[in-house]
């Protein structure tokens, strides 16, 4: 609670960086297979590159390069996608050559104790179905459906 009349501080989560081995076949993975939008793409010298991507529609973006972290490659786990048709966005990657697992959703929703079966929620709720895919260094990814309104 902010009792002095202050302006609380905004955080935003902008950009987080994906460690990868390979930055040219990195960069081909996001930009033909998974749709992100190149944004920048900067090596002053042999040693830094940052390449900045998009994923379509997101405020958050990601990086990729040399000379960005310590962090092994493929050791990234779990970033969220948040789409709002998992099945059409499922079937988009798969078109582009990306393997996306079957899609899953939470059970018991009431109480989920962290089961799942398969195929999307009945009702489509939110936060409640699932698909993953991984980048060619194997770091992994989670589509996750939310704000779905029919078709």
């Amino acid at each position: 609670m902010n009792t002095t009349g202050a302006t609380a501080a905004k955080f935003s989560v902008e950009v987080v960086t994906v460690p990868v081995s390979d930055v040219e076949r990195a960069l081909r993975f996001y930009v033909d297979r998974a749709g992100f939008t190149l944004d920048v793409d900067y090596a002053p010298n042999d040693a830094f590159r940052v390449v900045q991507l998009t994923p379509p529609g997101s405020g958050c973006s990601i990086q990729i390069g040399r000379g960005l972290t310590d962090a092994p490659a493929g050791s990234l786990r779990n970033i969220y996608l948040v789409v709002s048709n998992l099945a059409d966005a499922r079937r988009r990657l798969l078109g582009r050559g990306v393997e996306v697992s079957e899609i899953r959703h939470k059970i018991p929703i009431e109480a989920w104790d962290g089961g799942f079966a398969a195929g999307l929620d009945p009702a489509r709720r939110d936060y409640a179905s699932f698909a993953d895919f991984s980048d060619p260094d194997g770091n992994t990814w989670v589509l996750q459906e939310r704000g779905y309104r029919g078709s």
